[in-house]
């Protein structure tokens, strides 16, 4: 298949380039490479993908609309994988232009192009944020998701809504895949994985937001990815049992499906930071804070959905995770080993 990656040097857009690479579809990534953390990472991610065969990389803005509608005219994609975004719950509360421009208009053009261009499938990103203040859990996809807590989970919910309206009223088949607070090699420098290792090797004190009273539902890279590419090759259909009266959020009379895409066992924050001390061999100078706005407490998914139709399974402990993300950022950083 030809498939357009986007946000093909972001951490899981690298990662799922990749494995539609290792498998022998054609990728078409595209970035815009801005400089929200460390333009050198995200390049250092796309020097492993070119020059291999089959891939071929687009400097560009998912929010730049005639750009967008050329690609996808002259390509001719497949199917979509739609990762390209602005991240971050935190950043989200002082600069929220940002995404409206990227989440919300960007969507849209990718939306367009599908629907002009006879895409089979679009697969794109959600996330846990959009449970916002939800308290019930596991989170299911069957619950109501109306209460977001951060501009970021409102653009995600956004996205869920726009992509139902385009099964609706175009056909287009639609999957979007909530992500749990997804880690590993080649993350990203504002996660607390990322954060938490780069200060511990350099004796830095480390920010535990909310006194360490937080819980996680960490997901490693290579199962997310697993789970998104078995999603694009599972075409999204319409549930013939859908009920107008009983509306089940995460199905529809069109054909759209939505699905938490996590590794249902939810880490206590300080457990994660006893980890990392572990791998590292150092004990984590700690500065507790109050809770950040915008943050939740916990997020644990129910995959049963995903599990049922895919045959998603997780398969990576804390521990190995964070030991694969350790050696990378120590290879890549070139941290000596009595550091």
């Amino acid at each position: 298949m030809k498939v357009l990656v986007t946000g093909s040097a972001g951490f899981i857009g690298f990662h799922t380039a990749k494995a539609l690479l290792d498998r022998g579809d054609q990728v078409v990534g595209i970035d815009n490479l801005n400089d929200y953390y460390d333009v050198s990472l995200k390049k250092a991610r796309l020097a492993q993908l070119e020059g291999r065969n089959g891939f071929s990389f687009i400097k560009m803005d998912i929010a730049d609309r005639s750009g967008l509608e050329d690609l996808f005219r002259q390509e001719k994609f497949d199917k979509v994988v739609h990762l390209a975004a602005q991240a971050g719950v935190r950043y989200s509360i002082d600069h929220p232009h940002t995404y409206a421009d990227s989440n919300l208009s960007g969507f849209l053009n990718i939306l367009e192009g599908c629907r002009h261009n006879d895409v089979q499938h679009l697969v794109f990103a959600s996330s846990s944020s959009v449970y916002g203040a939800n308290t019930a859990q596991p989170f299911s996809i069957h619950q109501s998701a109306d209460h977001p807590v951060s501009l970021y989970g409102a653009t995600k919910k956004a996205n869920e809504l726009m992509a139902h309206t385009y099964a609706y009223l175009y056909g287009l088949p639609v999957t979007g895949l909530r992500f749990f607070t997804v880690y590993g090699p080649w993350g990203r420098p504002d996660m607390a994985l990322f954060k938490f290792t780069k200060n511990i090797l350099a004796g830095e004190p480390i920010d535990v937001f909310n006194n360490g009273d937080h819980a996680r539902d960490f997901t490693y890279v290579d199962d997310i990815v697993e789970g998104v590419v078995r999603c694009v090759d599972h075409v999204a259909e319409d549930n013939p049992g859908w009920d107008g009266d009983k509306p089940d959020p995460a199905t529809s009379t069109a054909p759209y499906r939505l699905y938490n895409i996590g590794n249902n066992n939810p880490v206590r924050l300080m457990d994660f930071i006893g980890a990392i001390e572990k791998t590292l061999g150092k004990t984590a100078e700690k500065n507790f804070l109050p809770k950040q706005p915008g943050d939740v407490t916990e997020t644990f998914a129910d995959i049963d959905d995903l599990v049922a139709d895919i045959g998603y399974r997780p398969k990576t402990g804390i521990e190995d995770g964070i030991g694969n993300f350790i050696a990378w950022y120590k290879s890549y950083y070139d941290v000596k080993a009595d550091a």
